[in-house]
């Protein structure tokens, strides 16, 4: 049976967790407010910033809810109980979401890619749009939008073009047998000289990098096939890269150079009629 003065009791009790509760929540708005304005803070990743300031304001209502549960009464081991069991049942429902979250929290420390970089990974490539807690989005350069799981791009293999400044165009032409190498490579080498965009030699910020190369590759069954190497900014890779498909085949063949193509012959025989 329930007295007077222990129902008085339970009254101060929550009186004083319900103000132990506001105060609280001031307080950790507040903190959580000054973070967010604080120069170190602004610093860091959009992203980042986002994720923390939610994850310190979930962690401190946490430890506010336990405090205010204290003071009323109930026991501890009850709620520890409770928590662990929904924290279970929880995590089975969630596993996808819970690997991605884990996900996304590797992708904001290691930092594999950033926001404005060009990826490729789980199929896909584009470029960075957003980082967000459980998904990656990248816009393709067809203007598509596409929504990858961190999950998958924290444990999986991921190409990043955007790391370093520069990149290599290589394409190979094949030419008929008999064709003179020495004026293909003369021909290509001239063509790559004469796009600025095309670096012609190494340069001070990448160990890499260095002058148009032209080689035979390969002797295939059609003909003879020319490797080109050639260096340009990261930006500018498109664009070297359909110069030279393009003018290459134009200039080559007007000059005479033949470029082979697989070729099948039909010969129809009519049976021999039967003498009489």
């Amino acid at each position: 049976m329930i007295t007077l003065a222990t129902f008085g009791n339970y009254v101060v009790r929550i009186v004083i967790a319900a103000v132990i509760f506001f105060a609280g929540k001031y307080v950790v708005d507040w903190l959580v407010e000054k973070l967010e304005k604080s120069e170190k803070f602004a610093q860091l990743d959009g992203t980042v910033r986002t994720f923390t300031l939610s994850f310190i304001r979930i962690a401190l209502y946490v430890v506010l809810a336990i405090v205010v549960v204290s003071i009323i009464g109930i026991p501890m081991a009850s709620v520890i109980a409770v928590l662990a069991s929904a924290g279970v049942t929880v995590g089975l429902a969630l596993q996808g979401a819970l690997a991605n979250l884990a996900g996304g929290i590797m992708v904001l420390i290691f930092k594999p890619f950033k926001v404005g970089d060009y990826i490729e990974a789980q199929g896909y490539a584009g470029t960075v749009k957003d980082i967000q807690i459980f998904n990656t989005i990248i816009r393709t350069n067809d203007a598509q939008t596409i929504i990858i799981p961190n999950g998958g791009l924290s444990t999986g293999s991921l190409k990043n073009y955007s790391t370093e400044p520069y990149r290599r165009v290589d394409l190979s032409f094949q030419f008929a047998y008999g064709t003179d190498l020495q004026q293909v490579k003369d021909a290509i080498q001239e063509i790559q000289h004469r796009n600025s965009l095309i670096l012609q030699g190494p340069v001070s910020d990448s160990p890499v990098v260095a002058a148009p190369w032209i080689g035979l590759s390969k002797l295939g069954e059609s003909g003879v096939e020319v490797n080109t190497r050639s260096w340009c900014k990261g930006s500018d890779y498109w664009a070297v890269y359909f110069y030279l498909n393009e003018t290459v085949y134009q200039e080559l063949k007007e000059k005479g150079f033949m470029f082979p193509f697989n070729r099948m012959d039909v010969n129809i025989l009519s049976p021999q009629k039967e003498k009489a």
